[in-house]
């Protein structure tokens, strides 16, 4: 079993209970000697918590049970219809998480290492909840940290983006390449458990494929995310926040 079929595997991982099976408990031993594989798989357990704890929040109809039981005793032909369209939204939402949660399964179009995989990674971390590894609005401290890490330290910053107000950094992974993830605040509302709402990632060039072109930054809008990407020496830049096109460029 190799790293990306031990992925697939561990994907589908929920309980201990699931351990019993051969191939699970094939891949879990691989994680263990593997330490990109290892961390890959912490950063997973650990954000399918934040989106079940999400989930767990979301408040249950107080007439749901009532209406679910009347709905047993009489249906129409029309209601048939009716449940069967609800199914079917039901379904579709169900999809479209299991896709968010499969986001790091190799795509034929979209290879592990291209541009396209890594900036949908790292957005997704941003918006699945995370945790800074350092909580300072300190830049040289942010750099230190980094450098210490062996994640990229020597970013340059857009004047706009130094005036922001820094909250901390985190060190991720992609591929095996260590990810520099600097955190600030735009002066939005926030929730109290979110540290920031405005993201810079840094990583080495080299360690991804089919990069945008040098010069003008390019612009994404995904849902509710806008990102800016640019490449400038060695390092490429994804910037990425809640809102739209403006509320982006206003920092580069």
């Amino acid at each position: 079993m190799n790293c990306a079929e031990a992925k697939a595997i561990l994907l589908l991982y929920r309980t201990d209970a699931d351990a019993a099976d051969p191939q699970v408990a094939e891949a879990l031993a691989l994680a263990e000697q593997d330490a990109v594989l290892g961390r890959w798989f912490a950063d997973y357990r650990a954000t399918q918590d934040v989106l079940r704890e999400k989930f767990r929040q979301i408040p249950v109809p107080a007439a749901l049970k009532e209406q679910i039981l009347s709905e047993r005793v009489v249906m129409t032909g029309k209601k048939r219809r009716e449940k069967r369209v609800m199914v079917a939204a039901l379904a579709a939402l169900i999809i479209a998480a299991a896709v968010i949660g499969f986001f790091n399964i190799p795509r034929g179009a979209r290879p592990e290492d291209s541009f396209a995989m890594y900036q949908e990674q790292m957005i997704y971390y941003a918006g699945a909840g995370y945790a800074m590894d350092l909580a300072t609005n300190d830049p040289q401290q942010v750099r230190d940290f980094l450098a210490q890490h062996q994640a990229p330290a020597d970013y340059a910053l857009p004047g706009p983006l130094a005036q922001a107000a820094m909250t901390g950094c985190a060190v991720k992974e992609w591929n095996g390449t260590k990810v520099s993830m600097i955190c600030f605040r735009t002066g939005k509302p926030l929730p109290a458990n979110l540290p920031g709402d405005l993201w810079l990632f840094v990583v080495d060039r080299k360690s991804v494929k089919d990069l945008p072109a040098a010069g003008t930054p390019r612009f994404t809008q995904e849902e509710h995310v806008a990102t800016l990407a640019w490449v400038q020496g060695d390092k490429l830049y994804i910037l990425g926040t809640p809102g739209a096109e403006a509320d982006i460029r206003k920092y580069l």
